[in-house]
């Protein structure tokens, strides 16, 4: 009944509002997404799809068009941009209903909530990704770990008193840093000032955290630091699939966060944790933030005296393996 060729993409202010409305009667939110198409029936939007990065959201069918193959219609389309991309594996929310629609369609399911699915398609899984990881970098699963998650965005004297925390009181510490490219500062080099931040720790390996904690795929919300309906799905999605894979892959028993007095999205998120991390048998440690005259140590903090070029003040804040990188990303002399 509908092909291919009538499908429409979505590039006007007007046609984005239109979206918004037909998206809202299925109570689902419009946004942070790079690519929409619709597909219409005497005008009117019937179905729509949409994409951020390698994650298709905002997915939905009017009812009564339901059945005829519009879901395949989609998907279709929208896979065969990711192909065009170099993109063979991808993610789709949708809401737990739709399940097994999709599975139908061969993905993957990662993980629900009461609200939201997350499943993924393609040449990767989240199985096969936690089994590299552990060929990578060498970690013996017949040991217990402790886990922390951290963005790091820069590495501070705050997130190295975390780490030196859990290095004193387990005998195995796993750092995961955030993948996802969408912070001042590249990953590669986060990830790499921490690794030259926690050298003296003998027990700490510091890992890419994968596509699969505080990514596009399960916690978009986080890199726009909003914190509302949407946020408090995404933080339950992500410390499920955390508890759902992470800790039997690697055996993690614990997971540590710093105490977060500023920040109302990693406090809320904080909360979270300590609500569904329990069930998967970890413990969640909060520890309270290393504070210089009284106030706590944050990397905003940095970032604002990098913009004012307070290097002095920064240099009381963080390691000097970061107090270099910064200087030399500046290109300024010590």
């Amino acid at each position: 009944m509908y092909y291919s060729e009538s499908i429409e993409e979505i590039f006007t202010k007007r046609e984005k509002v239109e979206v918004t409305y037909f998206l809202e009667k299925f109570g689902l939110q419009y946004g942070d997404v790079e690519d929409t198409i619709v597909i219409r029936d005497n005008n009117q939007i019937i179905a729509t799809c949409s994409r951020a990065q390698n994650v298709l959201k905002c997915f939905a069918i009017a009812e009564e068009y339901q059945g005829l193959g519009l879901t395949n219609t989609l998907i279709s389309h929208m896979t065969q941009k990711l192909y065009a991309e170099g993109i063979y594996h991808h993610f789709i929310f949708t809401k737990p209903d739709n399940v097994e629609i999709f599975a139908s369609l061969g993905y993957r399911h990662i993980s629900s909530t009461s609200k939201v699915a997350l499943l993924e398609i393609g040449n990767n899984s989240i199985v096969s990704a936690l089994d590299q990881l552990k060929d990578d970098y060498h970690i013996d699963t017949s040991k217990e770990y402790a886990a922390i998650v951290m963005n790091c965005n820069p590495f501070t004297l705050g997130h190295k008193y975390l780490i030196e925390q859990a290095s004193l009181e387990n005998e195995n510490v796993i750092v995961f840093i955030v993948e996802e490219d969408k912070s001042a500062f590249k990953f590669r080099d986060r990830i790499e000032l921490v690794r030259q931040g926690v050298k003296e720790f003998g027990n700490v390996v510091v890992l890419p955290a994968s596509k699969y904690i505080i990514s596009q795929a399960t916690f978009p919300t986080y890199f726009i630091k909003q914190n509302d309906d949407a946020t408090a799905i995404y933080t339950e999605l992500d410390c499920s699939i955390f508890g759902k894979y992470f800790v039997n892959a690697l055996n993690i028993k614990k997971r540590y966060v710093g105490n977060e007095p500023n920040c109302n999205l990693t406090s809320s998120y904080n909360d979270t944790m300590k609500k569904v991390l329990p069930s998967y048998g970890i413990d969640v440690r909060v520890v309270n933030r290393k504070e210089i005259d009284a106030t706590p140590i944050s990397a905003t903090e940095v970032r604002k005296l990098l913009d004012q070029h307070e290097f002095e003040k920064i240099k009381a804040l963080v390691p000097n393996t970061t107090y270099n990188f910064l200087l030399a990303d500046m290109k300024i002399s010590a």
